[in-house]
């Protein structure tokens, strides 16, 4: 008896989870939930790649939210800058609600007038801090966590960037790691070298960590062809699938 007990609350405790990963769609398909948060560096030392940056942020998040190509459609989206005027200070996210419906253009303005480059440093602990007390307050522990950086990956210690490796070492990835069983942390616009550093120097032990150094990101402009709907622009949704969304396996530092 105590047996069949036992094994009972083992299958509800097991539903109960995989409930709590779901969400229903109005035909009453059950799909995966997920959660997709943007940080947009701001600081000064972006300043090379920001305009790019931008751009393609704009239409890397109107592909998610209308499900082009192979790109899953997230349950749950914010939107936040990496950065600040001063040491600790945290910033605030928008919400799906104000991107949905609006065109890349749109939402590229938006986004240049939300998130000007006009900060001094860049604070990726700061950051990584504020999107873990967001995940806990709107109650998506569990759900699948994909955190895209538009950045160039250096690391302000007081104010002052670095390329030290140490600077590297001091970046606390340890708010993210039991958000839930997949985080991912996509670094995208580093350079080579600062993009190695991060794959090889950040500590980590769930999480895992997949760079996408600027040249390579500067190639997303060919894959699009004039005139042609966003919806229809099958390269630019396949190159984003197998060199920004790439499934990342962990690795333990």
């Amino acid at each position: 008896m105590r047996m069949r007990q036992l094994n009972a609350t083992l299958i509800v405790s097991v539903a109960a989870a995989t409930l709590v990963g779901c969400l229903q769609q109005s035909d009453g398909t059950r799909v995966p939930k997920s959660t997709l948060v943007i940080g947009i560096d701001v600081s000064g030392s972006f300043h090379t790649h920001y305009d790019d940056a931008i751009t393609f942020a704009a239409r890397y998040l109107h592909g998610h939210l209308n499900g082009y190509g192979d790109l899953r459609v997230p349950s749950s989206v914010f939107v936040g800058a990496i950065g600040g005027g001063r040491p600790g200070e945290a910033k605030s996210f928008q919400p799906v609600h104000a991107f949905r419906g609006k065109t890349p253009e749109e939402i590229e303005t938006y986004l240049r007038e939300l998130y000007p480059s006009e900060d001094s440093f860049t604070d990726f602990n700061v950051f990584f801090d504020r999107v873990a007390t967001l995940v806990k307050r709107q109650n998506l522990i569990l759900a699948p966590l994909n955190i895209v950086m538009f950045s160039d990956g250096v690391h302000d210690l007081r104010g002052n960037a670095s390329e030290d490796t140490n600077s590297y070492q001091q970046i606390d990835l340890g708010p993210l790691e039991y958000l839930s069983r997949n985080v991912t942390v996509r670094l995208l616009y580093p350079s080579p070298t600062v993009a190695v550093d991060w794959e090889r120097r950040v500590k980590r032990r769930r999480v895992r960590v997949w760079t996408v150094d600027a040249l390579v990101m500067l190639g997303w402009h060919d894959q699009v062809v004039d005139d042609v709907p966003y919806e229809m622009q099958a390269d630019l949704w396949k190159w984003v699938t197998d060199n920004v969304n790439f499934r990342v396996r962990s690795r333990r530092l």
